[in-house]
């Protein structure tokens, strides 16, 4: 099984309680406005990766040291079938020590269940809606007011009703870098990525390109 895969990230903080696995994966359809990750949205050849591949970069990691995984991107239930294979795996990896599976999707939850029947029993939480840049809010790991934080499982709904409308004082961000690229990762707020880069110009790093803007 293929997947369409943008980037794995590794410890994520800022997506979901906890140290997590983070895996992007490529291809949106949905092009929401204000958009942080238009990276994500055009998917090509060669972004197609075995899913296998990618349960063993998250097999090479401790187990014991993760609560969870994030899958985002891009729109995860464009890829039903490889979403299901992927989330069947990370389940066998991650038997006996209590991860959980927060998935983001940009359709509302009725229609994720629709396009992901074999996926979604497999999720513990779901964050659900398109990104509406006029909602601007300070929910936590949600960009706009809009978006809901469903749990999903028992699990889900051990780990995550307190969050569900949890409110931050300020958004949470990491920087990952791999090779010649800087990765923002969590939900800025409004001015948070003009602030990020005039920090990054201040230490001596030029952005060339940015995700957020065409």
């Amino acid at each position: 099984m293929r997947l369409r895969l943008s980037r794995l990230h590794h410890p994520v903080t800022t997506l979901g309680p906890g140290r997590r696995v983070g895996i992007w994966v490529q291809g949106c359809a949905i092009g929401c406005p204000g958009c942080v990750s238009r990276d994500t949205w055009v998917a090509e050849p060669r972004h197609d990766v075995d899913v296998d591949d990618v349960l063993d970069r998250v097999a090479a990691l401790d187990p014991a040291a993760l609560t969870g995984v994030t899958v985002t991107g891009g729109e995860p239930s464009e890829q039903p079938e490889a979403l299901a294979a992927l989330l069947t795996g990370l389940r066998a990896l991650g038997a006996g020590h209590d991860w959980d599976v927060l998935c983001y999707t940009g359709v509302e939850l009725d229609e994720f269940r629709a396009r992901c029947p074999g996926a979604y029993p497999l999720i513990d939480a779901l964050i659900t809606g398109p990104y509406r840049a006029g909602e601007p809010t300070d929910l936590v790991w949600r960009g706009s007011a809009n978006q809901r934080l469903v749990p999903c499982s028992p699990l889900g709904r051990r780990r995550y009703a307190p969050w569900v409308d949890a409110r931050r004082d300020r958004p949470e961000l990491q920087l990952q870098v791999d090779d010649d690229r800087v990765w923002l990762v969590g939900i800025p707020g409004r001015g948070d990525l003009a602030r990020v880069q005039r920090a990054l110009e201040a230490q001596g790093i030029r952005l060339e390109g940015v995700s957020w803007r065409p």
